[in-house]
């Protein structure tokens, strides 16, 4: 039977194949494995690779209990947010506050900004 469109499957929306926290997870799996070994390679400095509690500003991100990882890849700017349960996945250079100031961008323009870097090489 084929499953079509989203819908709820006990407390989480679905796709009929992965539910949205099921989604999450992987794409957080993944950053962690990318930017962990980016920074075993040495590149932490040169991409300005890093996690912190602060936003540039000083403010603890959402008030607290969340964390950024960001990255300044040479097509832009990249970041996100995680639960502080997951920081010590993260095994990269830690700052008191952001090194990078947000720069605006949406979800899609960090989509775009990774495709172009991947199609650089």
């Amino acid at each position: 039977m084929e499953r079509k469109g989203f819908f709820i499957e006990g407390n989480d929306i679905s796709d009929g194949y992965h539910t949205f926290n099921e989604l999450y997870d992987y794409r957080m799996a993944y950053n962690a494995l990318w930017v962990n070994e980016i920074h075993k390679s040495g590149l932490s400095g040169v991409y300005k690779l890093h996690k912190s509690i602060k936003h540039s500003d000083g403010e603890l991100c959402f008030g607290g209990g969340w964390f950024i990882v960001s990255i300044e890849l040479p097509t832009g700017q990249i970041s996100n947010h995680y639960d502080m349960k997951y920081w010590d996945l993260f095994k990269i250079p830690e700052y008191e506050k952001s090194i990078l100031e947000y720069d605006g961008h949406t979800p899609d323009d960090a989509k775009n900004r990774m495709f172009n870097y991947l199609n650089m090489g």
